[in-house]
């Protein structure tokens, strides 16, 4: 796991602490400049990216590890990184978010599903969240090598064990949720989010002291590439207030040196 922080920043079990992840399609996720990322290392926080099954950081055996029926591996990994991150004292799970986007937006949405004790708040950006359908809509019919279809009778049973729509419990506390999508997207549907969002609003209805449930449906966006420069900095601008809301985060007080 990648760990990027000020120099010199001292583990103290507080540190606010984004944990980003894809774990998909034989990519490979290493850390890389990030100008949107400077106010939160600046204001001590973390940013920290775990070599996931089903990357490609590995080669061929790794990928494999995380795809079709080895999905699982994938939100298992993530879930690891998580706990050392708290079990080595970078972090709590009251300062702990998670994020991820497209493939990594299953990911966050599943592991928010299957461990909502994990984490404060989940960024679940421009997701797939309904895996039982998911082939049915735009080009996803292409990504089946590496999910399988709810059309094969074991694909099916392996799909729905981890997919995120069919995970939703009524009356269950889950982290901070904010989906988004784009209204333009070609490669994975809106409905995604829209779907999910409405489900976890209804699920947690009457929960005490329920967190929020976000949906952002940008109109003028597909599913990232290309984007202008003045959407990429209000969606950055959006995310970093959702995470400084949740996480408790706020200028020098949130455990920078000053220096």
């Amino acid at each position: 796991m990648f760990l990027v922080h000020r120099k010199g920043l001292e583990p103290d079990g507080a540190r606010p602490t984004i944990l980003y992840g894809y774990g998909g399609f034989n990519i490979s996720m290493t850390p890389t400049f990030s100008a949107t990322l400077f106010p939160w290392l600046e204001d001590g926080g973390v940013y920290a990216v775990p070599n996931l099954r089903g990357g490609g950081e590995y080669g061929d055996a790794w990928h494999e590890a995380g795809m079709l029926a080895n999905k699982q591996n994938v939100f298992d990994d993530f879930i690891a990184a998580a706990e050392w991150l708290v079990a080595n004292r970078y972090t709590n799970r009251e300062r702990l978010a998670i994020q991820g986007g497209s493939n990594g937006g299953l990911l966050t949405g599943a592991v928010a599903m299957q461990r909502p004790d994990l984490c404060q708040a989940a960024i679940v950006a421009v997701p797939l969240l309904d895996m039982l359908r998911y082939q049915n809509f735009l080009m996803a019919r292409y990504w089946v090598p590496e999910y399988g279809s709810a059309e094969n009778a074991d694909e099916f049973q392996s799909l729905l064990a981890y997919s995120p729509y069919h995970r939703v419990q009524a009356g269950t506390r889950y982290p901070a949720i904010f989906l988004t999508a784009g209204e333009n997207d070609t490669r994975v549907h809106a409905l995604h989010a829209r779907k999910m969002a409405a489900r976890l609003q209804a699920a947690v209805a009457g929960v005490d002291d329920a967190r929020p449930v976000l949906l952002w449906v940008d109109r003028e966006a597909g599913h990232g590439q290309g984007k202008p420069l003045k959407l990429r900095i209000r969606d950055a601008a959006d995310l970093q207030i959702f995470l400084r809301w949740q996480l408790g985060v706020g200028g020098k007080a949130t455990g920078g040196t000053g220096d």
